[in-house]
């Protein structure tokens, strides 16, 4: 059941890359489809988030696989934005990037950390003996470990509340 578990996380995290890709593209573009704009972008933002959340409860509640300290602080950057990206779905309200950014980049930043200790062991210092951050306790399709789905995550989620925005000028607004 583990084993599946983990084979489902790492194709939402190829889903979410694919996700990644084209959100990149849209922005760099300059227009955001209106469909994706006000209808998809912060209920999709809302289902990566949960799907996370609940991603590293099963992992740990039911996988017992012991989060360590980084693991911990990339779990309080994420939990809290199923709340605001679904507060902000629900009211459509195209400033939550506001919020969301700063959460998402301090999360983003202590996954990247986690994945050079991953990648070199002799950084992580402040690791308990007990709970090693250089622990890979899931490595799906040669590179995807846990700290990488959850950057994966914060990216896409940074994305998708971006896209969110209302970028058009309002047409009664002198220039």
């Amino acid at each position: 059941m583990v084993a599946v578990a983990e084979r489902i996380a790492g194709l939402f995290s190829l889903m979410a890359l694919a996700l990644i890709a084209y959100l990149v593209l849209v922005l760099l573009r300059k227009h955001v489809p209106a469909v994706l704009r006000d209808e998809l972008a912060l209920p999709l933002a809302t289902v990566i988030a949960s799907v996370a959340t609940i991603g590293s409860l099963f992992f740990s509640e039911v996988a017992n696989y012991t989060p360590c300290v980084l693991c911990w602080y990339q779990r309080i950057a994420m939990y809290p934005l199923v709340i605001i990206v679904g507060v902000a779905a629900l009211r459509r309200d195209a400033h939550v990037f506001k919020t969301v950014l700063p959460v998402t980049a301090i999360g983003a930043g202590v996954s990247i950390w986690h994945i050079m200790i991953e990648r070199r062991p002799a950084l992580g210092g402040m690791c308990d003996p007990n709970a090693p951050c250089a622990l890979k306790w899931i490595n799906e399709f040669g590179f995807l470990t846990l700290p990488t789905m959850a950057l994966i995550a914060f990216i896409a989620i940074s994305l998708l509340t971006l896209a969110a925005r209302k970028t058009q000028v309002d047409e009664t607004t002198p220039r």
